[in-house]
């Protein structure tokens, strides 16, 4: 909560200093319509619909409220739906945590139905800016079974591309209940809590969520799931720049860049809607021996004026990894992963190297091995005017030939437990490879 409500001090004032070229981008300025469908039913009771409303203004910290930005609906249901806050009525977080606290607790039957239906039929059409907002979210929060029938409104609203979160709170809830209420797959919009007092903990899993559906709009085809993310390789045009060369397995293909080869593209196209909070960064690689004593930035984000927003960088006399992003205190903040495994980065062999970047913390792995964890400061949105590289000479436009297999980033952070390496012939024959099957595989062209 302190760390949200100080984005929300230092952010306007960030705004504030860029001139019309400078654009921020990042879940904080997403432009969402969001509404809030919450349980007001007698089961809630006053303590726990008190809980649940703080439990609301957390989640909304973490948007900038504004006409531009997100705008924020809140229902209460019973036996009739409530309009509480009209969509748009506040335009700053401070109005509209305060309009949340003042919400009295209604009490009555559990229709959730009727409640997802008010808001897709009234709700969600009373927006201002139909032709500008980029998702329309609902988040219907209930603690027990639906008096009436959710199965047709829910259906209704997914069909007018309203994103629909179900939030579980207590035992007395019917997982099927909010399967149907939910958007697929369930392990992503189905929330539960054991209870009110515990909502809490389930707050950065919403809010992670919430950012992946306002900046992770693609999707990256992975075994039998689509994962939410950004296939660099296909969005830097890597296939159309670089010589298709043998990869790290005979079931493998990667590219060799060389110094001609520049690997730039802007960033508005790459990331059109910023860096989400937190995500997995994976490169699988392999370094020549000729070339694995440069320092050079393996992937990089950098405004117009060549501050870096985004960078992870290779020390090849060193050693060391660097992972560098914005910060709240300094425009750059840069953490040094110096583990003495990492070497083997450097040995001329493939290898894959993943980043779990968290907003409080970035997490280093080699070959699916866990190597070392360092503190992060929150990140702030990045400027999205300026242009994204790979495989760029520090602080130069100088391409360092590397050979480059794959280079994703995940939306979800628990997709680093899912990527393993198992394309490395040195780690195919592990146990985890030999239970799993083999990844889909993304078909690039051959550069003519």
């Amino acid at each position: 909560m302190f760390i949200s409500l100080v984005l929300l001090l230092i952010l306007p004032f960030l705004q504030g200093r860029e001139d019309e070229d400078d654009i921020r981008a990042g879940c904080s300025t997403a432009v969402n319509d969001l509404v809030y469908i919450i349980d007001g039913s007698w089961s809630v009771g006053h303590t726990d619909f008190a809980t649940a409303k703080r439990w609301l203004v957390n989640i909304t910290s973490s948007f900038d409220i504004g006409l531009q930005y997100t705008q924020v609906a809140v229902v209460q249901y019973s036996d009739t739906p409530r309009l509480e806050i009209p969509l748009g009525q506040h335009q700053s977080n401070q109005e509209l945590i305060g309009a949340i606290g003042t919400i009295s607790y209604l009490g009555g039957n559990t229709q959730t139905g009727r409640a997802i239906k008010f808001a897709t039929d009234h709700v969600f059409p009373s927006s201002r800016r139909t032709q500008a907002v980029k998702n329309r979210i609902a988040i219907v929060v209930t603690d027990g079974k639906s008096q009436d029938d959710v199965v047709d409104a829910s259906v209704e609203a997914r069909a007018q591309n309203i994103i629909l979160f179900a939030v579980g709170v207590g035992n007395e809830i019917t997982n099927s209940e909010l399967v149907s209420i939910a958007n697929k797959p369930p392990s992503t919009y189905v929330l539960y809590a054991e209870d009110y007092t515990t909502m809490d903990r389930i707050r950065d899993t919403m809010e992670q969520k919430l950012c992946e559906e306002s900046v992770c709009p693609t999707r990256i085809p992975v075994a039998s799931r689509d994962e939410k993310g950004f296939e660099l390789m296909l969005g830097m045009k890597i296939h159309e720049k670089a010589e298709k060369i043998p990869g790290s397995l005979l079931s493998e293909s990667a590219y060799q860049l060389n110094l001609e080869d520049d690997i730039t593209e802007s960033t508005r196209e790459i990331f059109p809607e910023g860096l989400p909070p937190s995500y997995v960064f994976v490169a699988t690689l392999r370094l020549k021996t000729a070339r694995n004593q440069a320092t050079f930035d393996l992937w990089r984000v950098i405004s117009k004026d060549g501050v870096t927003q985004a960078a992870v960088t290779l020390c090849g006399r060193e050693r060391h990894v660097v992972f560098m992003t914005t910060g709240i205190a300094s425009d750059e903040q840069s953490v040094i992963f110096n583990n003495r495994d990492l070497k083997k980065l450097f040995d001329g062999g493939w290898h894959q190297l993943k980043l779990l970047v968290k907003p409080r913390r970035v997490i280093c792995f080699l070959d699916d091995v866990q190597l070392e964890e360092r503190p992060l400061e929150p990140a702030v949105p990045i400027y999205i005017n300026g242009k994204t590289q790979v495989s760029k000479k520090v602080q130069s436009e100088t391409t360092i030939p590397i050979e480059i297999q794959k280079l994703r980033l995940y939306c979800d952070p628990l997709q680093s437990e899912r990527e393993t390496a198992c394309e490395i012939f040195s780690v195919v024959s592990c146990e985890i490879c030999t239970s799993i099957p083999h990844p889909f595989k993304i078909i690039m062209p051959i550069r003519s």
